[in-house]
């Protein structure tokens, strides 16, 4: 025939992969077949034997590809040569064989740069020892049973063995020897991004993140001119704050924008002095009354309250329990129109997360509060509680009775979400979403649920720098927040999946950006919508 050169090529393919032959069985067990394992392996004398035993290793014409198909769909009994390719695939003489030629040639080489290098310096001599523990660290993995019975693995350029082709090292040896342990490790196990605590807060303000950038110092410097006046301009303040507030005078800078110190640099002192001895005066005055038979159930529903704020590591500590418990109570005790309501605990953690600042360099997550002085604790405490009291006057129809405030913010949330984004408001109307059920907590925590601390506090910045931040700012921050997840939400298809992503939005990992983005769309939506009430309607 005179076709025969060209289909004796076209059939030419490997037995192991036609249907009808022994394939690997792939798992924990059974790993991909490691082309660079048994190159060595023949290497080394250890041929393995063919997948299927008295069949040709290649199908060369079509009549040996029909021969060797022609089972294809038969029930055969293979379980004998299945059992023979596991063996094979696992023989852990094979491994420990490998692994022992590893560390003689480890020996020798050591061996031989001590020879030749006997005088090294200090420097090359502890970066070969680290090296050495590294690539025991390694073998000690390799020759382990647990390893040997689990993984097949491969040579890499030094002999190493490496649990497969793509976790060999990146590089030459001498560029990548030192970083090979730990880069074979994270490359074994599965990515877990880390998740940042309290107050590591992923923007310019934080004493954790790198030096400050000329714009970010430029800023710094702005904020201490203008505090450092006889009298700060406040209107200044707000404009030079709308953007985000430097870690270094974000506690004056809070005080002044809350009203809770005023304008003239002389009078703030004494202020300070005078409001701290008035709240111990109340705490003198009610707190003792705290287990009396018409307060006992305030007091004891902050206790159940407290423990469930974030962040654990922060709350939980003895000392910062007994300062929200004292400062709660102080504050219901005053205010008795609306009395405790739950989600005013959350409202003290960014001020006194803020304040503590006051007096640390380092991070709040990993910093025992009880070691600061006496004097200090009952500062923040006190200054903490007056600027919550502050940022509550101005939303307390929020938590008076059945919540006014809320219900009113609500409405107005779904209406503006109505008119900006129609698809999304439809898609949630269909599937029975109300938007009491998810925007209740965003009205009642101011979002704080929603977003990881350092954001909150980020976002503070802007809610105290833009007049009626808390009340009314904050409903368009809520829309852009809701619209920002727009893919998500319409992705949903019913009611349980779109309650479930509302209330467990995907923050975790958010920052400075991230908060920057959303009250620049709040703005253009209060811009749009804030003078023009009619707009809400059609």
């Amino acid at each position: 025939m005179s076709g025969d050169a060209n289909k004796k090529q076209f059939w030419k393919r490997n037995a192991a992969k036609v249907p009808g032959s022994i394939q690997h069985v792939y798992g924990a067990q059974h790993p991909p077949f490691d082309p660079l394992l048994h190159a060595n392996l023949i290497k080394a004398g250890q041929k393995p034997s063919p997948a299927t035993p008295g069949k040709p290793k290649k199908a060369t014409t079509f009549q040996e590809f029909e021969s060797i198909t022609s089972d294809a769909w038969d029930v055969g009994d293979d379980d004998d040569e299945l059992l023979a390719m596991a063996a094979q695939n696992l023989n852990i003489e094979v491994v420990m064989e490998t692994a022992n030629k590893v560390i003689e040639n480890h020996s020798k080489l050591k061996e031989r740069q001590k020879k030749d290098d006997p005088a090294d310096d200090e420097t090359q001599e502890e970066a070969a020892d680290d090296e050495d523990d590294e690539e025991e660290d390694e073998e000690g993995d390799l020759t382990s049973p647990e390893y040997s019975s689990t993984f097949q693995g491969s040579l890499d350029t030094e002999g190493r063995l490496v649990k497969s082709q793509s976790e060999a090292p990146i590089g030459s040896p001498k560029d990548g020897a030192g970083d090979h342990g730990s880069l074979y490790r994270q490359r074994s196990l599965p990515h877990r991004p880390v998740i940042p605590l309290v107050a590591r807060m992923a923007d310019q303000n934080t004493s954790g993140t790198p030096a400050m950038t000329e714009r970010e110092a430029s800023r710094l410097d702005k904020f201490k001119q203008l505090l450092s006046g006889p009298n700060t301009d406040l209107e200044e303040l707000r404009k030079l704050s709308w953007s985000g507030i430097p870690r270094q005078v974000r506690p004056i800078t809070w005080k002044l924008l809350s009203g809770y110190l005023p304008a003239n640099a002389e009078r703030r002192e004494n202020v300070l002095q005078r409001k701290r001895q008035e709240y111990f005066g109340f705490i003198q005055q009610y707190y003792d009354s705290r287990n009396d038979e018409h307060h006992q159930d305030t007091y004891r529903q902050i206790q159940i309250d407290i423990p469930r704020m974030s962040p654990e590591s922060l709350v939980l500590q003895p000392k910062v329990t007994e300062i929200f418990e004292r400062i709660l109570f102080i504050w219901a005790i005053r205010h008795p129109a609306s009395g405790y309501v739950q989600g005013i605990n959350d409202l003290v953690t960014p001020f006194f997360v803020v304040y503590v600042f006051e007096y640390i360099e380092e991070e709040v997550e990993n910093f025992d509060v009880s070691s600061l002085q006496e004097e200090a604790l009952r500062n923040i405490e006190a200054d903490s509680f007056w600027c919550m009291s502050k940022l509550l006057d101005g939303i307390q129809d929020n938590y008076t009775f059945a919540q006014p405030g809320i219900q009113r913010k609500v409405k107005a949330l779904e209406e503006l979400v109505s008119r900006i984004d129609e698809s999304v408001h439809h898609h949630m109307q269909h599937y029975e979403v109300e938007y009491l059920q998810f925007a209740f907590r965003w009205m009642n925590n101011l979002l704080m649920r929603e977003l990881p601390l350092r954001c909150t506090i980020r976002l503070w910045d802007t809610y105290q720098a833009e007049p009626e931040g808390f009340s009314h700012f904050h409903l368009y921050v809520c829309a852009a927040f809701l619209v920002r997840w727009r893919k998500e939400i319409l992705e949903e298809r019913d009611f349980q999946g779109l309650m479930i992503l509302l209330q467990n939005l995907p923050t975790m990992h958010w920052g400075n950006e991230e908060v920057s983005v959303l009250l620049a769309e709040a703005y253009r939506l209060k811009f749009a919508f804030a003078d023009a009430p009619n707009h809400y309607k059609r």
